[in-house]
This record gives C-alpha cells, structure tokens and sequence, in this order.
C-alpha cells in the first residue's frame, strides 16, 4: 500500500471552526478542477481555538499539492478504521 501523507491548514482564534470549514470547501473544489484522486478530506476542531482543515493525499501527489496549496504542514496518515 502506498503511504499517504495528511495536509494540514491550521487555524486559531474564536472563529477557527467556521474558517477550517470553509477551507475545506475550497480543498474540495481544487480537487475538482484538477481531476485528483483524493476522495479523503475534512475538517475538525481540536479546541475551541484551534480547528483544522485537511486532506490526503497519495505520496506521489504530495509535492505537488503541497507546492500548490501551501499547506501548514503534514504528518503520516493512517486509517484507523
């Protein structure tokens, strides 16, 4: 299985969910319009000043995504399904 790396665009301050969730909507769209096999996306707030928007991507995607999208940061991404 090919490893896949989770981008993420943080985001602080009272207003952070409501950004984050924005955010996604514009991550779906690119996605979209450049045809990408990414179907994992979302968002979630990790207190109540900090939310978070993400997707993930496929090792091979990532440097291109990334140079594109500027993400904050990224980690491994595992499913725990």
């Amino acid at each position: 299985m090919e490893r896949q790396i989770k981008l993420i665009w943080d985001f602080r301050g009272p207003d952070a969910l409501k950004t984050a969730e924005h955010q996604e909507i514009h991550l779906k769209e690119f996605i979209v319009i450049e045809q990408l096999p990414i179907s994992i996306s979302g968002f979630e707030q990790i207190n109540e000043f900090h939310s978070i928007a993400f997707i993930v991507v496929n090792d091979e995607l990532m440097r291109k995504v990334r140079d594109v999208l500027k993400p904050h940061r990224g980690e491994l991404y595992t499913d725990i399904a």
